[in-house]
């Protein structure tokens, strides 16, 4: 497995695919139990996969816990990811949810508890919620780092706007900076095109990709098996074919991945990978299987490369409208410099 230098803000050296461990543990009713997960654990280190991606409320805090002990014995080798914002258990009550930073200074100190660690590489707010200033989220982020309990931070599901903010303001005031974002991004999610990806390469930001199968829509499996518990588990997290769309892009991939020889999982990971590698910034798809043998169907993508004549067709198939104001600004673009053919010239950094 290749490394990547995580974004142009930071010299933090991540493998090219993350391990989310949302699966480690069965605190959400389903999961891996602790034997699997240290098996998929080692797996993925033996790949060379160093970027491990967990959160508090992931298992209701089981996959800190786990990932605390695989961890314990090498702690030095690895890049450890956890968030905070979701509650870790149903009663948890207002006070232990949301991104102010009274929530943040308790949710740090149990992730460390649970981690076993005494920091924490790299520190997510884990989805905004509308309500708590930026000025507060990224003081005391900045507060964290300064103790070392922290040694980066990162906004997870944030508005490309809050972001592009936050970068400026950490600029200005001297805090420390944000390194990258966390979005969905997938062959079956494109919408980050049209703002969080050019933003991203714009600042320099790192970006991990969750997802990246559409929650098993990708792979075709739900074809065959409509009534997949998963399906009721996950909800909103799970892409289907809910129009033409979806249908026309599951059949490209089903046929490009028997052009190849390979499995409709390949073709996903391998888009994406491609997608890193044309981009000015990393980034980094992050693989979340629930068995061993779902990591080493993953991992087969690494040895997948797609001709451009293919990689255009699933841009082709997958894309997204811009929307405004972006189509205008495409189409304006040669009355702008007066017929000429000055795209590039004109268009912004």
């Amino acid at each position: 497995m290749k490394f990547k230098v995580f974004g142009r803000n930071s010299g933090l050296r991540v493998s090219e695919l993350a391990l989310g461990t949302g699966n480690f543990g069965t605190g959400w009713g389903h999961g891996a139990e602790p034997e699997e997960a240290k098996k998929i654990f080692d797996q993925y280190v033996s790949a060379g996969g160093n970027f491990f991606d967990t959160a508090n409320a992931y298992q209701r805090g089981e996959s800190e816990s786990l990932l605390g002990d695989f961890i314990a014995s090498d702690r030095d080798q690895f890049v450890v990811a956890t968030k905070y914002s979701n509650a870790t258990a149903p009663d948890a009550g207002i006070s232990r949810t949301g991104n102010s930073r009274k929530n943040m200074v308790r949710a740090v100190e149990e992730s460390l508890k649970r981690l076993k660690t005494d920091r924490i590489d790299l520190y997510w707010v884990h989805i905004s919620d509308g309500v708590t200033p930026m000025e507060e989220i990224l003081r005391g982020l900045d507060d964290l780092v300064r103790s070392g309990k922290v040694i980066y931070a990162g906004l997870s599901n944030f508005p490309a706007w809050r972001i592009a903010r936050a970068d400026l303001m950490a600029d200005l005031k001297g805090w420390s900076p944000i390194i990258g974002i966390q979005i969905e991004y997938s062959l079956a999610e494109r919408s980050p095109d049209r703002e969080l990806i050019p933003m991203a390469e714009s600042l320099g930001l790192g970006i991990t990709t969750w997802s990246p199968l559409g929650g098993g829509f990708l792979t075709g499996k739900y074809r065959e098996h409509h009534m997949d518990t998963r399906l009721t588990k996950l909800g909103m997290l799970v892409h289907t074919e809910k129009s033409e769309k979806e249908t026309e892009l599951l059949n490209m991939i089903l046929s490009i991945a028997d052009e190849l020889g390979a499995s409709p999982t390949h073709i996903a990971i391998a888009w994406l990978l491609d997608k890193a590698a044309r981009s000015t910034t990393s980034i980094i798809p992050i693989l979340g299987p629930r068995t061993v043998e779902q990591l080493d169907a993953t991992l087969g993508a690494l040895d997948i490369s797609l001709p451009p004549e293919m990689v255009a067709r699933l841009d082709a198939a997958s894309a997204v409208a811009l929307g405004v104001p972006h189509e205008q600004i495409n189409s304006s673009y040669r009355s702008l410099s007066g017929g000429n053919d000055l795209q590039v010239l004109i268009k912004p950094a």
